[in-house]
């Protein structure tokens, strides 16, 4: 097995280059992890590999916020430096000055 490494880390603010959401990364997966019910909802056309990088999002549109679970090469970062407003968000994450996202102490691992 061939090693993988995550282009994104935990804290980063990514969005998805085809649908209009975008969110903070606070988990990542070596490779897909989810259910086959989840992996065959995808239309097979757009379906990506399961053999890379899947993240676990406090995502956010413009209608609502919620856990979104993507692959890696759906995933670009976000430079728009807009504010988030996922609650979720600032219950596990601390921003720095910087508007990088770090996870609070008492989640950290």
């Amino acid at each position: 097995m061939k090693e993988r490494i995550a282009k994104f880390s935990i804290g980063e603010v990514v969005r998805h280059k085809v649908f209009p959401f975008r969110g903070v990364i606070f988990d990542v997966d070596p490779e897909f992890a989810n259910t086959e019910e989840w992996w065959n909802s995808i239309p097979a056309e757009v379906r990506p590999s399961r053999d890379q990088p899947f993240y676990h999002l406090l995502a956010e549109n413009d209608e609502s916020e919620y856990v979104a679970y993507v692959s890696e090469q759906n995933l670009m970062n976000d430079e728009s430096g807009m504010p988030l407003r996922n609650p979720q968000i600032y219950q596990i994450f601390d921003q720095a000055p910087s508007g990088q996202f770090k996870p609070k102490m008492s989640f950290a691992h």
